[in-house]
């Protein structure tokens, strides 16, 4: 008789340590990685808390706050640029020195990166099974490798405290119905008028609650500093606030705007003002119509990452620090992937697009625009392919990703915000 076949051995995973050893591997790998990424941010030393702190001691002086100036060899001049209600929350600072005010920044800053990245990842971890502390170790190292976080560290700059208070309200206070969410987008946006897009983000999903409460609690901000500050505060809403040049240039390439793309192309002109505002009108418009669609169909994180992408790409001025919102696009890109069954052709092919989005994404977040490329300090036209491409390529992935980027359609439980 013919011997009978012999099945293959099952596949067993039947060597943890080896296992073990790769995850370690892994990690330190991406740990080592780190320095390089941060080294030539060291020019920055806390370049931007220090005007910060800077213009705290001279206001507190007894000058007015938007008279501060300091000179810049890219800028030209730089000024204190930030809402009244963001001055009484970092004047406190100008008591304590400056090296406590940076420790204290940065320790913050970290801070925020662990919560954010737990938050964004954890929903994956449970929906996966995948082995919880290697994931965020891996996560965690991969966000503070971004360009935009090492930007924020470097510079001393406050973004991660505005992200932390977005996520907060938009993952767990408004889709919960808590009595207070919207507090943390009105906070945020009093502070730094960007999150002001996520109010527009709560009218089109028609969280009419929520939208009031932000736009409340916004106003409520602006006007304790309006009582405290009123001179100050007046000249910021009437003059300061539509002084982008007090920003910065227009067309240096750390501006990854919509407005930022055009003054490459125009420089050292100024584009023209009405084809940019139908590119907002038009882009605002079909980046909310998505985000609402995604925050309907159950995917908040989508909604609001598609939003976020939104206010950077509309904003005059969006440097590369403020554009956190590429990192929850990897996310649910990788989380897509990871839906999507390969076993048939259709589904392995939306599989390997998803997970080479991602992977363009990480790429081009990580390596940057600025961080190793030497763009000058006149400013230069950009007038050929490569240089355009280079120079503009958050704004090229920002508009890819608001086209692209999937949304999930499966209700899921967010973690804990504890």
């Amino acid at each position: 008789m013919p011997a009978e076949p012999v099945a293959p051995p099952a596949v067993t995973d039947d060597d943890p340590g080896g296992r073990t050893a790769r995850r370690l591997v892994t990690v330190v790998a991406i740990a080592a990685v780190l320095p390089a990424l941060y080294w030539p941010g060291r020019v920055h030393n806390f370049f931007d808390l220090k005007i910060y702190m800077r213009a705290m001691d001279w206001w507190s002086a007894g000058h007015p706050l938007y008279d501060y100036v300091q000179p810049d060899r890219v800028q030209g001049a730089l000024y204190f640029t930030y809402p009244p209600f963001a001055a009484l929350l970092l004047r406190p600072f100008a008591l304590l020195p400056l090296g406590a005010t940076v420790v204290i920044f940065t320790a913050l800053t970290l801070l925020g990166v662990l919560v954010t990245t737990r938050w964004l990842v954890t929903p994956v971890i449970e929906r996966h099974d995948l082995p919880r502390l290697f994931t965020l170790t891996v996560a965690v190292l991969l966000v503070f490798a971004v360009e935009s976080t090492r930007e924020t560290i470097t510079f001393g700059q406050i973004n991660m405290l505005l992200v932390v208070l977005i996520l907060a309200d938009l993952l767990f206070a408004v889709p919960g119905g808590r009595r207070w969410a919207g507090v943390g987008v009105g906070l945020a946006t009093a502070l730094k008028l960007f999150p002001g897009i996520f109010i527009l983000y709560l009218l089109a999903t028609r969280r009419w609650r929520a939208a009031i409460v932000a736009s409340a609690t916004a106003t409520a901000a602006t006007l304790l500093s309006a009582a405290v500050a009123p001179r100050d505060s007046w000249r910021f809403w009437t003059h300061e606030l539509w002084a982008t040049d007090r920003v910065g240039r227009t067309d240096y390439t750390g501006n990854q705007s919509l407005f930022g793309l055009l003054s490459r192309i125009t420089a050292p002109e100024k584009p023209s003002q009405l084809p940019w505002l139908l590119l907002v009108l038009a882009i605002t418009g079909y980046g909310l119509w998505r985000a609402a669609r995604a925050a309907n169909a159950g995917d908040e994180l989508a909604g609001i990452t598609l939003t976020g992408l939104v206010g950077g790409l509309v904003s005059p001025i969006t440097w590369t620090h403020h554009l956190y919102w590429f990192i929850p696009a990897v996310v649910v890109l990788v989380d897509t992937a990871l839906d999507t069954g390969p076993g048939t052709v259709p589904g392995g092919r939306r599989r390997r697009w998803l997970l080479t989005l991602a992977a363009g994404t990480a790429f081009v977040i990580i390596y940057g625009v600025v961080t190793f490329l030497d763009w000058g300090i006149a400013p230069t036209r950009t007038d050929s392919l490569g240089p355009f491409v280079a120079r503009n390529a958050y704004v090229l992935l920002s508009l890819l990703l608001l086209a692209a980027l999937p949304s999930r359609r499966v209700r899921r439980a967010q973690p804990d915000a504890a």
